[in-house]
């Protein structure tokens, strides 16, 4: 059963308490990092073998059906200020999932969609943040695939920070005099040496060849610079 501390005591510190709504690979490995990052999570599933599974990995792990009002004020799950709802292949137990906990007054509610209709729906019923975890996943892996990128993240309004080896032509430069910003559009804004961990970037930096960087700028600006020799 969750702990029905007040709302005051989760707002305090690294144990606030998230609810994490569909066990299945997206919620429980989701749910799992909470618990690593000592967030207190309570978890839940219909399936009760799901449950047993995750026994002693959670904060909370209770089997119940989470499209039941009573089901969930029972757990307190309208007393968290966080929820997410992890459930993927029922759009019913989903929908109905979400819905509630946005009548609840959550502050905070996370859903993941299957495809966009689905996320438009979430939307519509005043889910706070629609993921898209298989759509999500491809499009950062095919980016990394076909360039020198190390790693990618693109935010919303066509943004994104990328990871990868400088380009020939800044290697032996203080930023300030590779004019990288000028040229490519972008900002390096970190640095890494071999052995050591990352650094942010300065007008004075001198990039070197086996340096890792990590860049920001528009999208296409950062693919574009990742794909330099």
């Amino acid at each position: 059963m969750a702990r029905k501390t007040s709302p005051k005591k989760r707002r305090t510190g690294p144990q606030s308490s998230v609810v994490v709504i569909g066990l299945g690979r997206f919620g429980r490995a989701l749910a799992l990092e909470l618990v690593d990052e000592e967030t207190e999570v309570l978890g839940i599933d219909e399936n009760a073998e799901v449950v047993q599974a995750l026994s002693g990995s959670l904060t909370h792990v209770v089997r119940a059906d989470s499209t039941k009002e009573d089901a969930l004020r029972q757990l307190g799950v309208h007393e968290f200020e966080r929820a997410v709802v992890a459930i993927g292949t029922d759009l019913e137990a989903s929908i109905l999932t979400a819905s509630l906990l946005i009548s609840f007054g959550i502050e905070n509610v996370w859903a993941k969609a299957t495809s966009e209709a689905h996320g438009r729906i979430l939307t519509q019923l005043g889910v706070h943040h629609v993921v898209y975890p298989e759509h999500d996943m491809g499009q950062r892996v095919a980016h990394l695939v076909r360039g020198r990128m190390l790693d990618y993240i693109e935010f919303e309004d066509d943004f994104a920070m990328v990871k990868t080896t400088p380009p020939a032509d800044i290697i032996g430069l203080p930023l300030a005099n590779s004019a990288v910003r000028s040229r490519y559009g972008i900002t390096v804004v970190a640095i890494k040496r071999p052995g050591e961990g990352f650094t942010y970037a300065t007008p004075e930096t001198i990039v070197e060849a086996n340096d890792t960087i990590i860049v920001a700028g528009h999208t296409r600006a950062t693919e574009r610079f990742s794909e330099l020799q």
